[in-house]
């Protein structure tokens, strides 16, 4: 499995720890999950940094939900927590930028690239909703990113294997393609087999109920938004090793479907 690379994407510490427990080569520490990412507090990349010994950290700059066209103020709250994620010592930072025309906005990645000088750079979902990805992946390599995290600019990366594949052909090893949203120990194999990739950026959460006895449903954090304020998701370890292991028992299948009926299944290896 060492060509293969396993991110996981984590809400919290506790994430951070299962996900290194569970095998992943790195985290992509992350805040704000229902909006898709935003920036982890200092509290949080401080004391993940502590506890991850293996397993590489790499954080979202990210200043709020919606889109990816930054106002002069947040291009300069994104220079700021890239000089402190690298302050905290993370491996990696995680960012993407558009024009309001759907392209990668080049003069404003270029600043965010050399203040991440010494520090991985994947360029984020962004890429998903812009006008021209052909265009994007040549403008995102002559950048200098290391990688593309995308899910083909579909809904999950299963449904965009065709444009996966067909970029993965036109990346040609000049960068990375990371798939992601919705790798799951369902589809990790298969999006593996049909698009050549080899990493891939899940996030093998499942819900935990809170330990408050007392319950007031009556009142929501969000106002008219309404969510289970009782219910959370956090990473586990079985579920970032069952990911991990469909796409090794895969690997190690005998060709044409001849599996040894009395082996145990992927989930029981995982």
């Amino acid at each position: 499995m060492k060509d293969y690379q396993f991110e996981v994407c984590a809400n919290s510490v506790e994430s951070c720890i299962a996900a290194q427990a569970g095998g992943a080569d790195r985290v992509e520490l992350c805040a704000g999950i229902p909006e898709g990412g935003t920036t982890p507090s200092y509290g949080d990349i401080l004391i993940a940094r502590e506890v991850l010994q293996q397993t590489k950290l790499h954080i979202i700059v990210r200043p709020r939900g919606g889109d990816f066209l930054y106002s002069s103020t947040e291009q300069r709250i994104m220079l700021k927590d890239i000089e402190n994620a690298r302050r905290l010592g993370a491996d990696g930072v995680v960012f993407g930028c558009l024009t309001a025309e759907g392209d990668v906005d080049l003069p404003l990645m270029e600043q965010l690239m050399k203040a991440s000088q010494g520090m991985s750079v994947t360029f984020h979902r962004a890429f998903d909703v812009c006008r021209n990805p052909r265009k994007a992946i040549e403008d995102i390599i002559a950048l200098g990113c290391n990688r593309i995290l995308t899910s083909g600019q579909q809904s999950t990366a299963e449904q965009g294997i065709p444009l996966l594949e067909e970029l993965q052909q036109q990346a040609a090893g000049r960068i990375i393609l990371l798939a992601g949203c919705g790798v799951n120990e369902t589809n990790i194999a298969h999006i593996a087999r049909e698009t050549g990739i080899r990493e891939f950026h899940f996030s093998a959460r499942e819900n935990t109920e809170s330990s408050m006895l007392y319950h007031n449903s009556n009142v929501s954090m969000g106002g008219t938004v309404h969510i289970d304020e009782y219910t959370h998701t956090i990473t586990t370890t079985e579920r970032v090793r069952q990911t991990i292991g469909a796409l090794k028992t895969s690997l190690l299948a005998p060709p044409h479907g001849e599996e040894d009926k009395d082996s145990p299944t992927k989930y029981e290896q995982g």
